[in-house]
């Protein structure tokens, strides 16, 4: 039996249970032209690095030799290293890396070599077996000077390159059948100066050429193509591209050279300014009464007052036959499928159930032909929510995606899309894309209601609240100073308890995020009927609670919940409507918000949220509030 066939047998017989070692929410980038690599590579880095990265790094072919340059940190830091190399490569590989496993330095930054430095890697995924292999090839004398699981695709390959005499194609090819898990890779290789080879499983990997093939770009992310008008295709599961000057080869897993189909992409020149504003999260912020209008535009009709998407692919007649609705997503996509789940049961009058990705792929559904999964993901590229998606497709339903990011990995894989149209998100927290998501969500409800119980005086009239939105944001964020002066006064404490009812149980899990992602402060959020259950206990004068006070329905019983914590003390600052009087007996602190019926009242005390945690975050001194440690914008792994 050859070493070949004994790694497979191993593989095979694992009955060990998975570990998983993460490597990351990175970004690949690559290019092959006539133009000056460096700076395109290093342009392409910046496109990404809104997805949020703690180490970059460059390699590339010159005089058949491979060098690469990389560092802990920043771009910048990356371009200045450079600068002392007085670098020039005729192809590259480039990458940003957000560390899950291995520390966040300079020696498990991106591309990773085999031991003779004769090929280099940059990696987007996981290697689930990675330890099997590495312990294998360990055994056979390779010396690995790396804590990551992309170290392992170079050794590997290396070390079948020579079996396959130095067939680079075919020696990936068998050597990415040996890999457990998702990945995007781009490789280079010594002995094959002019080559760029790509491959995907599981993760999104974008090629991009010019017409006469002078020119390729290879990223995970379409974004970086910013600046270039290309056709783009896109790896589907292990898929390997070949790429040289004039040259795209692309095989399917059985080894057989196929055709991509391809989309035109105008890349305008695009330049992100902050346009004044400290940070892109502030700017984003104060963007929203405009996003949640382009939300809106061209999907609602006054007249019949329903909602309309034009490039819904599901017919009136299959949407009246739906009886369940599931939406999955993740973290703050998740808090606007709670709310969007309250909707359509509350308004629609179906069954729906907001589930968080990375759980729903692991239970056991309940999902039919009458079945909807709502799939939301602001990127399009979560790796948990499109691992649910392909669950639930496998089961038999319709997928509908929400997303901000067209040609993203969801809107390939859903049945039909709906966009945000939000515009680019540059800060990793998000806030513009949230309340687009509920924008969509909430005109999706009207849709549905309105095929089902709704009249159309009904819908005219929601319809008109929901248009009253932007304005009401807007009022909100004329209180800045105002928010800012109560963030600063509750800046000193270390522990935040934030409570709600109904949809105000909603706000209050995408504010308590908010203050977690950016100040790094704990943050708990609970539905305020729940604190006698357990959590009154933590009350005391050093814990403030902050309440949101804004659904009718619920608000007296909020005022008793309130009257429970001020008795132990607790420092109270409550977000209420204009006509809230009672609680200025109860609350130490008060920001008064304008009136909007309780459906829709997610959305001003959403931005109060989003402020308060912004402000709080400035007043602690934090640094990088639109790259915050240890998040990335786009989550690809699961």
């Amino acid at each position: 039996m050859s070493n070949f066939d004994k790694i497979n047998l191993i593989l095979k017989l694992e009955k060990k249970e998975e570990i998983l070692y993460h490597n990351a929410m990175c970004g690949i980038f690559g290019y092959i032209g006539e133009k000056n690599t460096l700076q395109i590579c290093l342009k392409g880095l910046k496109q990404l690095e809104y997805r949020g990265y703690d180490s970059a790094g460059i390699a590339g072919i010159k005089n058949n030799n491979l060098i690469f340059c990389k560092t802990s940190g920043k771009i910048f830091a990356l371009e200045k290293k450079i600068e002392k190399q007085n670098l020039e490569l005729d192809i590259a590989i480039a990458h940003t890396r957000w560390a899950t496993h291995g520390k966040p330095d300079e020696k498990n930054a991106h591309p990773h070599f085999d031991t003779h430095l004769s090929l280099g890697v940059v990696h987007n995924g996981i290697i689930e077996n990675y330890a099997i292999l590495k312990d294998f090839l360990k055994n056979k004398n390779i010396k690995f000077s790396t804590e990551t699981d992309t170290e392992v695709i170079a050794q590997l390959i290396s070390y079948n390159y020579e079996k396959y005499k130095n067939n680079l194609y075919l020696t990936v090819h068998e050597s990415l059948k040996l890999l457990k898990g998702s990945f995007a890779i781009a490789l280079i290789h010594k002995d094959h100066p002019n080559i760029i080879l790509a491959a995907a499983r599981e993760s999104p990997l974008a090629i991009g050429f010019i017409d006469n093939k002078n020119e390729i770009l290879i990223s995970s992310d379409p974004n970086a193509f910013i600046g270039h008008n290309l056709n783009v295709f896109y790896l589907r599961n292990d898929e390997i591209a070949l790429l040289s000057k004039k040259s795209i080869k692309t095989y399917t897993n059985q080894k057989k050279l196929i055709e991509k189909k391809t989309s035109l992409l105008e890349g305008k020149n695009q330049t992100f300014s902050k346009e004044g504003f400290d940070h892109f999260l502030l700017k984003e912020i104060f963007e929203q009464p405009i996003t949640i209008q382009k939300a809106m535009l061209g999907n609602i009709s006054e007249d019949f007052g329903t909602a309309y998407f034009e490039g819904l692919k599901f017919s009136s007649t299959e949407l009246m036959a739906i009886k369940h609705i599931i939406i999955i997503a993740c973290g703050t996509s998740w808090h606007a499928a709670y709310i969007g789940a309250s909707l359509l049961e509350d308004k629609a009058r179906i069954l729906t159930t907001a589930e968080i990705a990375s759980e729903f792929r692991f239970k056991n559904p309940i999902i039919s032909e009458e079945t909807l999964i709502i799939a939301i993901s602001q990127s399009g590229e979560t790796a948990d929510t499109l691992s649910a998606v392909k669950e639930a497709k496998a089961k038999g339903a319709k997928i509908l995606g929400i997303c901000n990011v067209k040609n993203s990995t969801l809107t390939r894989e859903a049945h039909s899309c709906i966009y945000l149209n939000a515009g680019p998100e540059i800060s990793v927290c998000s806030s513009k894309a949230f309340t687009s998501q509920i924008t969509i969500l909430s005109l999706f409800t009207l849709l549905m209601a309105r095929l089902r119980h709704f009249t159309k005086e009904d819908g005219q009239k929601f319809l008109s609240e929901l248009k009253k939105i932007p304005k009401i944001i807007n009022q909100v964020l004329e209180k800045q100073k105002e928010i800012k002066k109560i963030s600063i006064k509750y800046s000193k404490y270390k522990n935040f308890f934030f409570i709600g009812r109904k949809y105000m149980y909603a706000s209050c899990l995408e504010a308590a995020l908010k203050l977690k992602e950016i100040s790094y402060l704990n943050a708990t959020s609970y539905p305020a009927g729940e604190l006698k259950h357990g959590p009154i206990a933590l009350i005391n004068k050093n814990l403030p609670v902050i309440a949101f006070c804004s659904n009718k329905q619920t608000y007296d019983k909020t005022l008793n919940n309130l009257m429970e914590l001020k008795a132990r003390e607790a420092p109270i600052l409550a977000i209420a409507p204009n006509n809230a009087k009672e609680i200025l007996q109860i609350a130490d602190d008060i920001i008064f918000i304008p009136n909007t019926i309780d459906e829709l009242a997610i959305f001003p005390t959403t931005i109060v949220g989003q402020l308060f945690a912004y402000n709080i975050a400035k007043a602690i001194g934090i640094k990088d509030i639109d790259q915050p440690r240890n998040l990335a914008k786009s989550v690809t792994v699961e």
